[in-house]
């Protein structure tokens, strides 16, 4: 992705973004149509955290999930009734093209009639079978240790990559979220995540916590 942004994105206010994702789906309504699917997939940000939690801890503005990058034509073809927007740097391309698709990572698939955002999907790199983290290309994975499963088979991304891309920006609810999991992350998933963030955010305040 070169986030080398086409012109032409439109800026909406918070206000209708909020209005516009207020009936975004939930994790197991996207599960549901995206069963049997060949490529791997996961839900993503907060609700990733709930569903390795087991419960809903809090409110969602939104549904996120990633798939490779290579695989998102496959993705698409299943929703032929939602347009498809693009999203980089604060603008949104409706029904976007090719160049804002290779500039951004971004889609958000919408109800053409009411406008409504339902889902957020992530291209994410990757490389020979292998997850890549679009932060750091030197984070590497296989797929198997990047998504988890809830109750139900929901895919998932583990919680301490979820944790790592909070990092970058830590608002207030990215600091909540690293509060609430940080005791129910075992020592594993602590090495790990320390590991990372010596790596992407060295110096980062989180890795004092880490090692309490």
């Amino acid at each position: 992705m070169t986030e080398n942004l086409p012109p032409g994105g439109a800026v909406f206010d918070d206000d209708e973004l909020d209005a516009r994702w207020a009936h975004s789906w939930l994790p197991g309504q996207l599960a549901e149509r995206l069963d049997g699917i060949g490529t791997p997939w996961y839900v993503a940000g907060g609700w990733a955290l709930d569903l390795f939690l087991g419960e809903r801890t809090r409110e969602y503005g939104d549904l996120e999930i990633a798939v490779p990058e290579g695989d998102f034509e496959e993705v698409r073809a299943l929703f032929p009734e939602l347009a498809c927007d693009v999203v980089g740097s604060g603008q949104v391309w409706e029904e976007a093209g090719a160049e804002a698709l290779a500039a951004a990572h971004q889609t958000w698939f919408r109800e053409p009639a009411s406008g409504r955002y339902l889902f957020d999907v992530f291209r994410e790199p990757h490389e020979d079978g292998m997850w890549v983290c679009r932060r750091d290309a030197r984070v590497r994975l296989p797929y198997e240790r990047v998504v988890g499963r809830a109750e139900g088979g929901i895919p998932y991304l583990v919680p301490e990559l979820v944790l790592l891309f909070k990092a970058k920006a830590v608002r207030d609810k990215d600091r909540a979220d690293f509060d609430a999991m940080l005791p129910r992350l075992g020592q594993a998933r602590r090495e790990a995540l320390r590991g990372w963030l010596d790596l992407v955010h060295p110096g980062h305040p989180w890795l004092a916590r880490l090692e309490e």
